[in-house]
Order: C-alpha cells, then structure tokens, then sequence
C-alpha cells in the first residue's frame, strides 16, 4: 500500500502571508460571529416604536386606538417568522439576508417617506402593511445569522444563543446613541436611520454568514465567556449614558464621543476574532512545517479485481457482524396519536403538543405576560407624554428597556439553568417571577410618583427578556426538538394577539376615552384638533391598572404549570440527549471497527 497522507492547504509562511491570513480571517468562523453579533445588534428596531410612535401620530393625526394599531401590526409582524424559516430551507443563508435587508429597507423608508411628507398621506392599512413589512424583516436576519451561527458553533449554541439574542434586546439602546450622535433629538430621522443602517449591515456581511466544516477549538468556551463580558460592559456604559444623558445636557460632539465609544465595543469582538484565527493560523504553519513537502495521495493497491461470488466470505461477514443493529422505529406522522401523548421531554408531535393542557397554559401565561409587556412597551413615549416628561426623557425610557430586556435574557438562560441542574428548581417557576415583576411595573405607571416611570421600565423590559427566552427553552424541554421549529413559531403567535387585545382595544380605547373628557372639559370637539393628546396621571390609570390584574392572573396560571412539571424537573431532563449521544458514538465506532478489520483481512 502506498504511503498515506494528509493534504492539506499551501503553508501559510509561503507567499503572501499577510493576505492569506486576511482571507483566513474574513472566511472563518470567529469572523462569521462577530459579522452575526452586528446583525442581530441592528435587529431590534421593533424596540424603538417608543421614540418615534409619537412623530407618527402628530404627523398623521391618528388617534391613541389608530396607532396602537399600528403597534400591533408591528408585533405581528417581529413574531410571525413561519416565512423565513421555510426560504430558508430551500435558499442560500445569502438569499435569506438579502431578503431581510430589502424588507427592512422598503417598509421603514416607506414610513419615512410618509411622515416626512414626500409622498401623500397614506391609508392607515398602507402603513399598518409598511410597519408589518419592516417588523418582518428581522426574522430573516435571525434565520440567516441565528441559525447559520448555532450550527457551526454546535457545542456552545446556549451561550451563543444567550449573546446573539441579548444584542437583539441592546439594539433600541444603540440606536438611541447613535440617532443621537448622528442627526440630534429628530424622531423623523431616526425612522430613516432604522431602515437603512440593519439593510446595509446585512449586505456588508452577506456573504460572510455562512455554513461552514465544523471544527473542534480549544479556546471555544473562552471566547464565548470573552464576549459574554463584552457584551455585559455594552450594556452598562449603553446605562450609563442613558442615566448621564438624563442629567446632562450633552453637546453634539460629546454625543459623538458617547456614539463612537458605543461602536468601540460592538467592533471589540472582531480583534478577538483576529486573534483567535492568528492562533489557528500560527499552528497550521507550524504544522506545515513538520510535514514532509507535497500532497501525498493514497493509491489502492495494484490488484486484479474478483468477481462477487470470489470475495472470501469471512470479510463479508465480518462487515455484516460489525454492522451496528438499528432499530428499526415506525415513523409517526404528525396528526397520529393525538390523545396518546408521550412522556414529557420526549417528541410530541405538533397537534399533541399544541392540544396539550401543558401548551394550553403556557398560552395562557404567554399571551398575559407577553402581550401586557409588548402594550406597556409600546405605549412608554404616549406615558412619558401625558405625565410631563420632556421629549428627551422619552427615550431614555425605551434605552432602559432595551438594556434591562438584554438582561433579562441573559438572566433566565443562565441562572435557570443553574436552578435546574443543581437544585432541580422548575425552570416554569421562573416564568412566574417574570409574571409578577411587570406587575409592579404596571401598578408604578398606574399610580405614578416622581421617576416611578424609570423603575417601571427597568421592570417590564427585565420581565420582558426573560419571558421570551424561558418560553422557547421550557417549549423545547416539555414537547422535544422533533417538532421544534413549529412550535417555536406557535409559541410566539400568543404575543400579538395579546398585544392586539390589551394595546388596542383596552389601553388604546380608554386613553382615547380620557382624551375625549379633557377636550368636553375644554367646550372642544375631536373635530376641532388634529392630535387626540391626554395629559395627566389618570391617562393611564385604568389601562394599567387593568394589565397589572392580568399579569398577575397569567403569575398564578404558570402556578399551574409549576405544580405539573415540579417532578419532571427533579429527573436529569438531559440524560435522553447524552444517552442518544453515546449511543450514536457507539453505532459509529462499530461502524469505523469493522471497516477497519474488513480492510486487513
């Protein structure tokens, strides 16, 4: 048999080195996550309807219930990701990106356009269909770098779906100080900043956010941690600012200085990309340097081939007695077994699962928890009107809630996971504190005192991010992976609708009711102005008094759900995967042993 090598790429020492290494840096994974870091980072500008929902409603002349609307819209929007997820299965991750970014473009600068009066005044549907378009386009930018980022990072995707997630949740801050920076306190200009700046980031890495050979590093679990500071770092000097910013007026240049300090550590994670590809690179060409020069190709041996009935048996044998026993499983369909649900962790299919009683709580949970936070939300810059606060103030509100909503996200992935593995505390129970927390935050708006606002927005954006990381964890925990995009999707479909009934028809309809009062209370009409405005604390007090009744209804529902899977969680929830796990290296290596035997022979 002839020598057996190894090929492998040119020496890294031959050539032009420092390009080689360039290209390395640009096509490798450590590269690729950072590129993902800044996407997701542009892809909360959902976060922002705060700030520039009161541009909208002065320039259009909407109502409180017309543009909670339109809020809606947007909701559905963000949370319907079925679309993208289905192109993504049968396009490039490429596509998926381009696709995003031409969303996002079209349906915020449509908005621009609109309240900017270049184009003439569009319909309420035309811009409940630009928002919902706009709001869409950030489920490509998760399909495209979200999933492509998990599966060449396979063995860190916790952590990794902790960060790329928790910069999603730092994005309304970051574009606060950068809409700041760049055109001052315009919430016009800040419609055209969210549509072109995510467009143009995901075209700049289109073609770095890709599948790549997953490869095994040493230092993975370091850099994942590294970045986790990172990001921890971004998020307390994003609250600094936001806090100095209340106190100090600060000049366009040093708003320019807080803006470039900001992109300093979103831009932080690429030197330790280039960092981690030189260490590769520099034991590749030490590598290089041990092996014998030139590509080395292995040759089968020079022998005349046997007719079928020739070959010796034993080897024939031999390869059929390694050849692992798989057993063979009867393949459910999705519909089947409706009634005869599974052990829960093991795979439900989507009709078990969805009509399940665990499920039905879990809406129910959801649509109180998720729906009263999106309403509170979305509603901060009408709050922060109608109890004085000046323009300026407002978006520190929706700052504060884009900071606290990162770490409410990083909090319940790892803190409940800790409460899991070591003193098997149900992870549904930490959906609870997430259900009882907004709570408070509501009752503060409701029956305000002087900065009660700041509290209450600290609070809801919290809950907020761990109510939306818990939910897809106890979802994949309770019914399996099988089915685990669906139901993901499934899940997320209860917040709009909550948003719709608790934003439009509760929130919108009574602050709408309070405005009316106050223009009798004048001897005017709403014929008589263009912008329906209440001011005063009882604006909201009904409202909010009313989602905070809610938010602890959908508290003592997930009690429910404690209660039913408090002896689940006291089992090893994992040892299914790790028992799968062992059992597919042993299938493999019987596999690779009878190879290896049948060749000696």
């Amino acid at each position: 048999m002839a020598e057996t090598g190894i090929t492998t790429n040119s020496p890294p020492g031959k050539g032009c080195g420092l390009c080689r290494f360039t290209v390395q840096v640009l096509t490798g994974r450590w590269f690729m996550m950072f590129a993902s870091f800044l996407i997701m980072a542009g892809a909360g500008a959902t976060y922002l309807f705060g700030v520039y929902s009161k541009v909208i409603k002065a320039t259009l002349g909407y109502d409180q219930s017309t543009l909670n609307t339109l809020s809606t819209c947007k909701d559905l929007g963000a949370n319907v990701g079925v679309l993208s997820g289905l192109i993504a299965e049968v396009t490039p991750t490429w596509f998926v990106l381009l696709i995003g970014s031409l969303m996002n473009f079209a349906g915020y600068f449509m908005i621009w356009l609109s309240v900017t009066r270049r184009i003439s005044t569009p319909k309420v549907w035309q811009m409940c269909l630009y928002i919902c378009i706009g709001a869409n386009s950030q489920n490509f930018a998760n399909t495209g770098s979200v999933v492509t980022c998990v599966k060449n990072f396979p063995e860190g995707r916790g952590m990794l779906l902790g960060l790329m997630k928790g910069y999603v949740g730092l994005s309304g801050a970051v574009f606060t100080q950068l809409y700041l920076a760049i055109y001052g306190n315009d919430g016009k200009s800040l419609i055209l900043l969210i549509g072109w700046l995510p467009a143009v980031i995901s075209i700049f890495f289109i073609f770095n956010i890709r599948a790549l050979k997953i490869s095994r590093h040493p230092n993975e679990i370091n850099v994942l941690y590294e970045n986790l500071i990172i990001s921890v770092t971004l998020a307390l000097v994003l609250m600094g600012l936001t806090i100095a910013q209340k106190y100090i007026n600060f000049s366009h240049k040093a708003l320019i200085g807080s803006a470039t300090i900001v992109c300093a550590l979103l831009f932080l994670p690429c030197l330790i990309a280039i960092r981690e590809e030189f260490y590769t690179w520099r034991l590749n060409k030490e590598e290089a340097k041990k092996a014998p020069s030139g590509v080395l190709v292995e040759e089968p041996p020079l022998t005349e081939s046997k007719p079928a009935e020739e070959i010796e048996p034993e080897i024939v044998e031999l390869v059929e007695y390694e050849k692992p026993m798989v057993e063979e499983k009867k393949e459910t369909s999705w519909y089947e077994n409706i009634c005869k649900k599974p052990k829960r962790g093991e795979d439900y299919t989507i009709l078990q699962a969805l009509l399940s009683v665990d499920m039905i709580i879990l809406y129910v949970a959801t649509f109180c928890g998720l729906g009263c936070s999106l309403t509170a939300v979305d509603n901060l810059g009408q709050i922060g009107e109608s109890l004085g606060y000046p323009t300026h103030t407002v978006s520190t509100f929706v700052s504060l809630v884009s900071i606290w909503n990162f770490f409410g996200r990083v909090f319940s992935g790892f803190v409940s996971e800790k409460l899991v593995l070591k003193w098997k505390i149900p992870r549904t129970l930490m959906m609870t504190f997430s259900l009882v927390l907004p709570c408070i935050g509501d009752l503060l708006i409701a029956l305000p005192f002087p900065g009660s606002v700041y509290i209450a927005s600290l609070l809801i954006g919290f809950s907020y991010g761990i109510q939306l990381t818990v939910l897809f964890i106890i979802i994949s925990e309770l019914f399996g992976l099988k089915y685990y995009s669906t139901l993901f999707n499934c899940g997320q479909l209860v917040s709009p609708l909550g948003s719709y009934i608790f934003n439009v028809r509760t929130v919108g309809k009574l602050y709408d009711r309070e405005a009316l009062k106050q223009l009798a209370s004048k001897g005017m009409t709403r014929s008589m102005v263009r912008e329906l405005t209440c001011m005063g604390k009882q604006c909201y007090r009904l409202s909010f008094l009313i989602l905070a009744c809610v938010n602890l209804f959908g508290a003592l529902v997930s009690l429910i759900l404690v209660f039913r899977t408090r002896k689940y969680y006291q089992t090893d929830i994992y040892k299914r995967f790790r028992d799968e796990m062992e059992k597919n290296e042993k299938e493999m290596a019987a596999v690779s042993t009878g190879y290896i035997q049948a060749r000696s022979i």
